[in-house]
């Protein structure tokens, strides 16, 4: 692959030349800063064009001048993708400017938008024509649509409406020499060939910039209802949702893990959230979501779940929401424990997937094997409908991850090794970025990495498109 070189002076001096009215900026810190504090960035400078031709002229001048491109979305990614900590100064793209939701066609479903627009804003221009877009996921007021694209980002209702790249049906791209890829169609059938949309959806700006998208809208459910119920163990819980299954088919859009843990962090790091059984919390519980049609009753459906999965003998007790502040209350308990787990600061953390099945049987084992490294605290959470479990290590009390760094890498095998052997993904919803290239390595099919690098090579011959990330 040729030698990549860096965004000098002299190569932002033509760019500039080359682009009337490109704003270029300063990296400034929160471009080179991502959420867990693992890596640091380095930029020669921040292009914040304002349209897809400016786009497509900044491109075709980094491959020219073979100077990376790292795309930046809002720099919620977990997993490094949107930084790169070392080589050659690279250009970064941020397409923050390119924010505007273009056209919403209720009577079609489809919205399109921008790929700098953040999603809070999607949400609420198809709530404004009576739609739902939903994806739904807690940096959803600063992720922003390309960057969601370019992870095939997961969150909540996955269980429901799938992931991202379930949400789209066309895209404008542009390519790694600088073409524009003039795929926003708003068809829901089109088979004319290889399907780039998928390609670049999940590809993390490797294989070139999502620019806009044409985006799935859902009709919005007449009702929903909330509850919160505790579980016997996993497997109770696992039990319980195949019943809600059964009673409320495609009605349930969540349904979510959390252990005593989450709550005891919560405890500790933020005081201020509501907690439910704030004394004596059960040691699992799940909070469940559903929407449903017009006529229906998601109190009433939530009643019978919980007398169903009670007589079972799954469930031991239970809030239903009643009134949308206490909704509220029970979704702050779920969506804020990312944020008591930063506080407390992880020793390694986990965004993995397994079949459901071996769910009860893979998180007894991964303590019993974490427990021969050392003494940890683990806090086990996650979008249990669609099998993505967030696994997360912690110091004991009075120690910090810095305590741990000589075993992270110890318990990161441990657990992705029982995870592969299990039958799951050591990757659910956050991508490879930099963090997991070497898990994409240790435990991707030889016959896909290959078809990979070879894609990686056919549309990116200089290799500028987000050098390091996904693939070394």
């Amino acid at each position: 692959m040729p030698q990549l070189a860096s965004a000098d002076g002299a190569f932002l001096d033509r760019l500039v030349a080359a682009v009337p009215g490109l704003r270029l900026d300063p990296a400034a810190p929160r471009y080179l800063e991502e959420p867990r504090d693992r890596w640091a960035g380095q930029a020669a400078a921040v292009a914040r064009p304002g349209s897809t031709a400016e786009v497509s002229a900044i491109i075709s001048a980094c491959a020219a001048a073979r100077v990376p491109v790292v795309p930046y979305g809002g720099g919620t990614g977990l997993v490094g993708g949107q930084l790169m900590p070392d080589g050659p100064a690279p250009l970064i793209l941020s397409l923050e400017r390119m924010n505007a939701v273009r056209a919403v066609y209720p009577e079609e479903n489809v919205l399109v938008a921008d790929a700098g627009a953040i999603l809070a804003d999607v949400q609420s221009a198809a709530a404004e024509a009576g739609r739902l877009f939903p994806l739904s996921l807690a940096s959803e007021g600063s992720a922003r649509i390309g960057g969601l694209l370019g992870t095939n980002a997961g969150g909540v209702n996955v269980l429901r409406y799938g992931n991202a790249r379930d949400q789209v049906l066309g895209l404008e791209a542009v390519l790694p020499d600088g073409s524009i890829w003039h795929g926003l169609k708003r068809l829901r059938k089109d088979n004319t060939g290889y399907d780039l949309r998928h390609l670049l959806i999940g590809s993390e700006g490797t294989l070139g910039v999502i620019t806009a998208a044409a985006l799935k809208l859902s009709p919005r459910p007449a009702g929903t209802g909330t509850a919160l119920m505790a579980v016997a163990s996993p497997e109770a819980a696992l039990a319980l949702l195949a019943i809600a299954r059964d009673q409320m088919g495609e009605g349930i859009s969540a349904f979510e893990l959390i252990h005593r843990a989450g709550l005891d962090f919560l405890a500790e790091t933020l005081p201020q959230v509501k907690r439910p059984w704030p004394s004596d919390p059960p040691e699992w519980m799940v909070l469940v979501e559903v929407g449903l049609a017009r006529g229906l009753d998601p109190a009433g459906a939530l009643e019978a779940l919980f007398a169903a999965g009670a007589e079972a003998g799954h469930v031991s007790d239970g809030i239903i929401a009643q009134s949308a502040a206490q909704r509220d209350e029970l979704w702050a308990v779920r969506e804020r424990i990312p944020e008591a787990n930063r506080k407390i600061g992880s020793v390694s953390s986990h965004d993995i997937s397994l079949p459901l099945g071996v769910i009860p049987a893979f998180i007894p084992e991964a303590h019993a094997r974490l427990a021969r490294i050392a003494e940890f605290r683990i806090n086990c959470f996650g979008h249990l409908g669609d099998g993505n479990l967030h696994f997360n290590v912690f110091p004991t009390p009075g120690k910090t991850r810095a305590d741990y760094e000589a075993e992270r890498p110890q318990v990161k095998t441990c657990l992705h090794d029982l995870v592969h052997d299990m039958g799951g993904s050591v990757s659910a919803e956050h991508g490879i970025g930099r963090l997991k290239v070497a898990d994409l390595e240790r435990y991707g099919d030889p016959a896909k990495l290959a078809a990979m690098r070879a894609i990686k090579a056919a549309l990116d011959p200089n290799g500028i498109m987000n050098p390091g990330a996904v693939l070394r």
